[in-house]
């Protein structure tokens, strides 16, 4: 089926309380095993192409293309989703591309420009039908610029979202980004509190960091979307190099790329269980 509107997915699942699993795309392996993990546990998927990995590929297009086939494929429901874009042109790109959700990330200024930026992107996307996630502050750890220790103020999120007319907003509860332990520790408290003061659904970015029973109680908690991408770029690498272990004459890209494909595939599956999303 082609890709899917953030809306046919998120709202189903605030209402019924389970989570959303958003996954990273590195290259078209990432792509094919987020699809292949979201079929076996039977749950809907994000592909999230983040403007670092547009950078990284030197254009949006090309990955877009093959992210937008892959979803059409798929025997489960899959949103494409623009992550982290910093430019109201890529923004436009996206959305011309297909991509029915982007995060525009105005966090790197301060409260009324993050305002007045977010909003103007929020209205030319609600033009479009497309979802716009934003958000208030930067996540703990974001190019690390930023302490873990960050936390959103619910009185502000509220106000935040209701300024800028966003669909979903991530927040600071205290996870980090590029974690390779998962050992962070969420305030669930400040979770539920902000979840009440906020009336559209909340995003856990950083989720990587975070072990599998906080997961689950963050979004008992309240928050829907959970964003996940150095998890299963460890799994990646971690089955490529024990792949090059075990064959120091492997040359062919196919066979190490394969098991990378695998693990995170595997991965997937047992993340989408946890978070609530499969059906």
């Amino acid at each position: 089926m082609p890709a899917v509107p953030m809306s046919a997915i998120m709202g189903p699942a605030a209402a019924a309380g389970r989570g959303v699993g958003a996954f990273n795309v590195i290259g078209i392996e990432h792509a094919e095993a987020i699809a292949a993990g979201a079929e076996s546990a039977g749950a809907p998927v994000v592909l999230q192409v983040s403007e670092n990995c547009v950078r990284y590929h030197g254009a949006l297009r090309p990955l877009a293309l093959a992210c937008a086939a892959i979803a059409e494929a798929a025997a489960v429901p899959v949103v494409l989703h623009l992550d982290h874009a910093t430019g109201e042109e890529l923004v436009r790109e996206a959305a011309g591309l297909g991509f029915g959700s982007v995060m525009y990330d105005a966090s790197a200024l301060d409260y009324q420009g993050n305002v007045a930026a977010t909003a103007a992107v929020a209205q030319w996307c609600r033009e479009r039908g497309i979802w716009v996630e934003a958000e208030l502050g930067e996540i703990g750890g974001k190019d690390g610029v930023h302490a873990p220790g960050a936390r959103t103020d619910p009185a502000e999120a509220a106000r935040y979202s209701a300024a800028t007319g966003v669909d979903a907003l991530a927040v600071a509860v205290g996870s980090s980004h590029a974690m390779l332990t998962r050992d962070a520790v969420l305030d669930t408290g400040l979770i539920g509190r902000i979840r009440a003061a906020v009336s559209v659904p909340l995003v856990l970015h950083g989720s990587s960091g975070v072990p599998d029973h906080g997961l689950a109680a963050a979004i008992g908690a309240g928050m829907t979307k959970i964003n996940i991408a150095t998890q299963l770029n460890k799994v990646f690498t971690a089955a490529v190099r024990g792949c090059l272990g075990a064959g120091p004459a492997l040359a062919d890209p196919r066979r190490y790329g394969a098991a990378g494909r695998h693990a995170v595939s595997q991965e997937v599956t047992r993340l989408l269980r946890v978070i609530g999303g499969a059906q």
